[in-house]
């Protein structure tokens, strides 16, 4: 064969190679793929390629001959895995973050009275949005949240492009958006018919908390739930007090027993903290499949308890991790909830060897997944489900040498080295820079609001601390 017949024949196979690729949106190679798949698979100089919002392969190298990605993110090793879920938070109260601390009774001397003077349209729009870059750059690329005006928030998410599952807040007295909790569940049900075909956000009914809502109304909004088939949220088995009232409420019984007997306990509830739960309680949750938001920063920073989630764990409880809000934990990174998670758990039990990294990891994705009963979308990387994937940079510092991925996730990692965040297939991060906000725009927002938040706390006679 001539020299020249040889070059058109390479080229040849050459274009016939281009010609035969599959076409892709997006595709990641080199990384440490953790799957989260049901076998934990992992895949070193793994692939992950995406089309059209969902993950379309997973696998090694040889998917790079295979697909032809009009984006290539070339990760040269870091970790490749399915974005974090954040179960349970109230976003908007970034603004109020690192307020009284230390404060008896804080959330009814504080930040009850608090909210009454501040919440506004405003402020829930402002605390979102420094909400939602923090997350994104934390690698959360789902949240479900509890607040007032959520319909506010729920304009960020979508600017952001994030996925979040959001709860209109119901309680017993009256607060910024609603005179009366009847007032509340209105616009609850507004908001859910306005969001409820939405790709990524899922509306939601949030009453606070059985003692702060009545029985009546708790069944009402069970009743509405099961109707317009969407999730409820709500804090439950949290507080002294709430143990205290129920008890005066109900004879003795405990919060979970109340919500089951209520008949308010199925499997579109997920049920924030339950730290004060027996067997039986745990029992229940079982039975009736109910969702569980495990917040170990904000559980230990107030000295409620730990929650015992080894326990629902080996139940087969669906429980998930949370930041809880950022006047509990002070940060939405559910990444750096797993450290906490991971240690915690060890002490309460005196076990070294329980909570182990893997557990751990996945409580922050696919068991958050199972928590908001979503996980048939998320919190895995397999084929067919949303391309909801973050990039974890493991040449930082911190986390060399990688010996297990896990290991490092858990006890090594922090928000600040996730590189990129993905959603529905679109990138929101890349290499630490964000792509559908402006940063800047949103912090100088949420200074500004933080004076007025300085201003109000030193008229009610409180100190800034």
């Amino acid at each position: 064969m001539s020299l020249s017949r040889a070059f058109a024949t390479t080229l040849l196979a050459a274009a016939c190679s281009a010609y035969a690729a599959d076409p892709a949106d997006l595709m990641i190679t080199d990384g440490t793929v953790l799957t989260m798949n049901p076998e934990n698979t992992v895949f070193e100089h793994g692939t992950v390629v995406v089309s059209d919002g969902k993950i379309v392969a997973v696998g090694g190298p040889e998917l790079t001959a295979k697909y032809q990605a009009k984006k290539v993110l070339d990760v040269k090793g870091d970790i490749v895995m399915p974005g974090l879920i954040n179960t349970h938070t109230h976003g908007s109260m970034t603004v109020f973050r690192s307020l009284g601390d230390d404060v008896p009774d804080r959330l009814h001397r504080y930040i009850f009275p608090l909210e009454n003077k501040l919440v506004s349209r405003d402020m829930v729009r402002t605390g979102a949005n420094l909400a939602n870059i923090e997350m994104i750059k934390g690698g959360v690329t789902t949240y479900a949240d509890m607040y007032y005006f959520e319909d506010e928030v729920a304009k960020t998410v979508d600017k952001a492009a994030l996925r979040a599952v959001l709860g209109e807040t119901i309680i017993n007295f009256p607060v910024a958006d609603a005179q009366t909790p009847e007032e509340g569940i209105a616009y609850a049900v507004r908001f859910i018919h306005k969001y409820k075909d939405h790709p990524r956000i899922t509306p939601a009914f949030a009453p606070h908390a059985p003692y702060t809502n009545t029985t009546e109304n708790l069944q009402k909004i069970a009743a509405l739930s099961e109707e317009l088939n969407v999730p409820v949220m709500i804090h439950l088995a949290e507080t002294d007090r709430e143990k205290e009232e129920i008890a005066k409420r109900t004879g003795g019984k405990s919060p979970v027993q109340y919500m089951a007997d209520i008949g308010v306990l199925n499997n579109r509830l997920l049920a924030a903290h339950v730290i004060m739960a027996d067997d039986n309680d745990l029992d229940l949750l079982k039975k009736y499949d109910v969702g569980v938001a495990h917040n170990i920063s904000a559980n230990t920073k107030s000295a409620k308890g730990v929650a015992p989630v080894t326990q629902m764990l080996e139940k087969g409880i669906r429980t998930g991790l949370g930041t809880d809000g950022p006047m509990s934990s002070n940060t939405l990174t559910t990444m750096n909830e797993l450290n906490l998670v991971g240690k915690i758990h060890k002490l309460e039990t005196k076990n070294r060897a329980a909570m182990p990294p893997l557990t751990v990891v996945e409580m922050a994705t696919k068991g958050s997944a199972r928590a908001l009963h979503m996980d048939d979308k998320i919190g895995s990387l397999e084929t067919g489900k949303l391309a909801d994937i973050i990039v974890v940079d493991t040449k930082a510092p911190n986390m060399v040498p990688v010996y297990s991925p896990y290991a490092a996730l858990v006890y090594g990692a922090n928000g600040a080295n996730v590189r990129h965040t993905i959603v529905d297939g679109v990138i929101l991060m890349e290499d630490r820079q964000l792509l559908t906000v402006n940063e800047n725009e949103i912090i100088q927002d949420a200074q500004r609001l933080a004076e007025k938040v300085r201003e109000t706390v030193r008229a009610s006679g409180e100190e800034v601390k």
